[in-house]
């Protein structure tokens, strides 16, 4: 069923990719005639990488395996780019040898952990599959949201985005960060189409926001690198913050998010007035959140 479930999600990711794509723009010749569908046609795509219409049909209907040749060719004439290509790739099952089965519960790393600790100045938390938050430290919770007084199942990065108010309130550019966050999401759950919590979790936000359902249909895939992003904090003001992805050599599914601002700006000043504020608050320290 393993190869199943990668063929239908493969099938779906090539027709939203050739959709995108106009004739013009992949070099074919205008003939004026009036298109019935967004996009290149499956006959189109099959020109454009020299294989039959009928051998294309059957990628798309996932009744035909693709060799690593076509998927470069493929992944050429759609202009994927690197984490598409990847993606592509994933589905197709091409980089599944050697690929470890992953225990169903997940546990944040000692390492990262002691990391947490020591970054007192910087909101830090660590995000699992699923994009879910496994720890965080004091300042992370004072500048996003109290992670300790959430149910353990709403301790989701993208949850909060699509589902808590004050959460969506705090990013100036909430759209552009929610979009991204469906795409790393829909980037995981190709690679892992059998991760019922992952199911369970598309499947309520799909039904709770319409944004979420239609981002989702798109089929964007991203990777979590690095960005930048304003937050509107309501103790804090304004502050323009960088961040980046630490990933975890001991388990590559958990990654260490760190926030921070260039020193003697008005984000760096931000965070220091934060950090004051949070201690004043006497939060206690979560980045040992009870399993």
């Amino acid at each position: 069923m393993r190869g199943d479930a990668h063929s239908s999600e493969l099938g779906e990711f090539l027709r939203a990719r050739r959709a995108r794509i106009s004739p013009q723009t992949a070099g074919l010749p205008d003939t004026g005639a009036k298109r019935r569908v967004q996009g290149l046609r499956r006959e189109e795509v099959a020109l454009l990488a020299s294989i039959s219409t009928d051998y294309y049909t059957r990628l798309e209907q996932g009744r035909r395996r693709a060799s690593v040749p076509v998927l470069e060719t493929l992944a050429r004439v759609l202009r994927l780019d690197e984490e598409e290509r990847a993606y592509l790739f994933a589905l197709a099952g091409k980089d599944a040898a050697g690929r470890r089965e992953r225990p169903a519960t997940q546990r944040v790393r000692p390492q990262l952990r002691r990391l947490l600790d020591d970054l007192a100045s910087s909101p830090a938390m660590v995000l699992g599959r699923r994009m879910d938050i496994l720890a965080w430290n004091p300042l992370a919770a004072a500048l996003i949201t109290d992670f300790g007084r959430l149910p353990e199942r709403q301790r989701n990065h993208a949850w909060l985005l699509f589902t808590d108010p004050d959460v969506r309130a705090l990013h100036a550019d909430w759209e552009n960060v929610a979009h991204s966050a469906v795409a790393m999401l829909r980037r995981e759950a190709g690679q892992n189409p059998h991760d019922q919590r992952m199911a369970s979790l598309v499947g309520e936000l799909s039904m709770r926001d319409a944004d979420f359902r239609r981002w989702w249909a798109e089929h964007h895939v991203m990777l979590r690198r690095r960005g930048s992003k304003v937050l509107r904090h309501p103790v804090a003001g304004e502050m323009a913050l960088d961040w980046d992805a630490l990933t975890c050599a001991g388990d590559p599914d958990q990654q260490l998010i760190v926030w921070s601002a260039e020193a003697g700006s008005p984000a760096h000043d931000g965070l220091r007035i934060l950090a004051s504020w949070s201690t004043g608050q006497g939060q206690a320290s979560p980045a040992s959140p009870a399993p």
